[in-house]
């Protein structure tokens, strides 16, 4: 069903160890050929459509399921992942740092990512990680903008 294939981002989240970790690092080449081909804009729009099919897909496999965040919903970790990605700069070292900020506050859910998993249902599931994709990428702009990657 189109629901579960869109959630577990084509069967990712099935992966026994770490679904959400192998999601975003799957994201990460997919980022990439977006962002080289069509620029950051379409990234960020990729992103942001991303989030919109993951709140109805991820909210409509919670009630199926009948748990309220689900494990093998990694579509928020794609969002998540490609809205810090869009940041970035297109190297090996700026998405090695989009990966490790995302994954750090999508893990911890500090505040205020913790505020987005409050939410009900898909936009609980999905929002956490664009808040965390969203704090990744202020960080990734700041070192950008001293110089530093």
């Amino acid at each position: 069903m189109i629901v579960t294939v869109l959630s577990t981002f084509f069967g990712v989240g099935f992966v026994r160890v770490a679904p959400g970790t192998v999601a975003s690092f799957i994201a990460l080449p997919l980022a990439w050929l977006i962002t080289w081909k069509l620029g950051v804009t379409a990234l960020c729009v990729a992103s942001l459509a991303t989030y919109v099919l993951g709140v109805w897909s991820c909210g409509q496999y919670a009630v199926r399921t009948g748990v309220a965040d689900p494990s093998q919903c990694v579509i928020d970790e794609v969002a998540g992942q490609w809205f810090a990605c869009a940041v970035a700069p297109l190297s090996l070292i700026g998405f090695a740092i989009a990966f490790v900020l995302f994954r750090f506050f999508d893990i911890t859910k500090l505040w205020p990512v913790s505020l987005g998993e409050r939410l009900p249902g898909g936009f609980g599931i999905m929002t956490d990680d664009m808040i965390a994709g969203t704090l990744a990428g202020v960080i990734i702009a700041a070192l950008r903008l001293q110089g530093l990657i």
